[in-house]
């Protein structure tokens, strides 16, 4: 691949999975039924995939865990984006390098820097930046604790799935989360009131969008501009995340965000950007985010 049409690759991967964020708005269904749709989805994609490359997909041991926590992760974003918006959804979300950090240093992978301490204030001016008031009754305040505790679980997988890539493909790594994460959350939606309403024609093919291209296809893109785009390159441009959905959500779904949400999108992926600095290619993205 050539390096302008990696980095276009890249570019679009990040806008698709920017996009994700706007079928929580779109889907009249409960977090927990999205994410199933959507795991399960992207799941069957990567396993067709798998089969029409004829590059197997080989189970990977240990990943139960992960899907379970992938699948906790994308409930607790989409129920951030249901309780406020897009916008504070994906400014939440945004604040994971600092979780990543934390998470390194109790695992002793990192001591820490004042690049590190330079991060945690970015990113806590950032989110205090995103609400207007801090009161629980308010929509965005309830929006981005979701959004945070996204952002947490995402740096939890960011930080174990390190382990897995060096040793296998994010296809695989990707392919097997997604049908964990689908698997666990099975149950939930089952004994969920209203488990009896099916999703109608509209739903579901929402739902093979946001699985297909969203996901397994926006993944599959990243992985391939890798190969040719610097990790450092792919790392900063991963930080566009949440420009492309704010974006987005204003031109498709009308949403104005406030300054405060400009401002603080704007520290978040300074944030962002910094933490890239001399780091290894976006983790986490081989869950299929």
């Amino acid at each position: 691949m050539r390096p302008a049409s990696a980095l276009a690759s890249l570019h679009v991967a990040v806008a698709l999975f920017g996009v994700a964020g706007l079928f929580g708005a779109w889907l009249a269904m409960s977090p927990a039924a999205i994410v199933l749709g959507r795991t399960l989805v992207a799941a069957l994609a990567l396993w067709a995939l798998a089969l029409a490359t004829r590059v197997p997909a080989r189970p990977v041991p240990g990943l139960a865990l992960n899907g379970a926590v992938l699948a906790l992760h994308w409930v607790a974003f989409f129920a951030a984006i249901q309780a406020s918006s897009v916008s504070v959804g994906l400014l939440g979300f945004s604040s994971f390098p600092l979780w990543t950090l934390l998470l390194e240093r109790l695992a002793g992978e990192r001591r820490g820097r004042p690049r590190d301490w330079a991060i945690a204030a970015l990113v806590v001016a950032g989110l205090v930046l995103t609400v207007p008031r801090f009161d629980w009754q308010d929509a965005s305040v309830r929006g981005l604790a979701w959004g945070v505790l996204s952002a947490m679980t995402f740096a939890w997988l960011a930080v174990r799935n390190r382990r897995y890539a060096r040793s296998h493909p994010a296809r695989s790594i990707a392919l097997w989360q997604n049908a964990f994460a689908a698997l666990c959350l099975v149950p939930v939606v089952l004994l969920s009131p209203g488990a009896a309403a099916w999703p109608g024609a509209r739903e579901v093919a929402l739902l093979v969008v946001l699985g297909v291209v969203c996901t397994a296809l926006a993944h599959t893109l990243f992985v391939a501009s890798l190969a040719t785009v610097s990790a450092h390159t792919a790392s900063v441009v991963a930080a566009l995340e949440p420009v492309y959905g704010i974006a987005l959500a204003a031109w498709l779904l009308g949403e104005r965000p406030t300054v405060g949400m400009l401002a603080g999108c704007a520290l978040l992926v300074a944030a962002a950007v910094v933490a890239s600095r001399g780091a290894g290619a976006p983790p986490g993205h081989a869950a299929g985010r």
